[in-house]
């Protein structure tokens, strides 16, 4: 018995399912039972030991529902097409228009037996959709909810063409979001290069920015850090500014004439490790 991370929504949360004797691997779509009724989802990772699924989900460690069975062409059939997806948002931008909140719908998901309808959208703050969903729930007489997500998750959801010339990451390699932080920017020594170029299409700092970000921080970290007091080749300066990819340092050495310029001498640290 090994568990498969099963995702339903692209813009909602991986969850664990027990499989007994099916064969599943990457990408194929199952049937499961969940807390609402029966539910198409998509494999996106498989978990032979069970001591590697709860190091990654916590709750894994109470007892998971299994995994029916693989969906059959009869299953994939009764996913809504796009038409009555777009016939769905249509009708609920007037809706949400009618109410005059201010929020921007992104995309509807609709159950796989039919009888909820969850419909994703983005706003500046808290939004009281309370009246929208009852004109909703009267409209398709099913059961309706509105999610609130991120611009990463729009970002995900819309797709697009990243500064690198290739498709957006959140679509294509990675599967959830971490934090990226300007840590990160700084220790690759990017961030002179202006917000604009080191944000994504969501407005957010990049997530490649986590890609290299360990690689990175471990060669930063054989470096001097910047003030620090050094000889070079018997003459003495500061450490003012690191090349992390090249193991280099830039070193201030003071003239000795007032009226002349400071010398700026780039060190290659494993060359002068031992004099430094």
């Amino acid at each position: 018995m090994y568990s498969a991370q099963i995702q339903f929504i692209s813009w909602d949360k991986i969850y664990s399912f027990s499989v007994d004797s099916l064969e599943l691997k990457v990408g194929d779509y199952v049937i499961v039972k969940t807390e609402l009724g029966l539910e198409l989802g998509k494999v996106v990772s498989l978990t032979e030991k069970k001591e590697d699924l709860v190091s990654k989900d916590p709750a894994a460690s109470q007892e998971l529902k299994p995994v029916i069975r693989k969906a059959s062409k009869e299953d994939l059939a009764r996913v809504p097409s796009s038409t009555q997806k777009k016939e769905a948002l249509d009708f609920c931008r007037e809706t949400i228009k009618k109410h005059g909140l201010s929020m921007k719908l992104v995309d509807v998901h609709f159950s796989w037996e039919g009888g909820r309808l969850n419909f994703a959208f983005t706003a500046d703050g808290r939004i009281d959709f309370r009246d929208v969903v009852k004109d909703l729930s009267g409209y398709f007489n099913a059961s309706i909810r509105l999610t609130q997500i991120g611009t990463r998750d729009e970002a995900k959801i819309i797709g697009d063409c990243g500064s690198c010339g290739l498709g957006l990451c959140c679509q294509g390699c990675l599967t959830e979001f971490c934090s990226i932080t300007s840590e990160m920017a700084e220790t690759q020594q990017v961030v002179n290069r202006g917000s604009d170029r080191i944000s994504g299409m969501c407005g957010r700092l990049k997530c490649c920015l986590s890609f290299e970000y360990e690689g990175y921080k471990f060669l930063a970290g054989q470096l001097p850090p910047c003030g620090t007091k050094v000889n070079v080749d018997g003459v003495r300066g500061t450490i003012i500014q690191h090349h992390v990819l090249k193991q280099t340092v830039d070193v201030r050495v003071k003239s000795e004439k007032q009226d002349e310029r400071d010398i700026i001498i780039e060190v290659d640290i494993n060359r002068h490790k031992k004099k430094i």
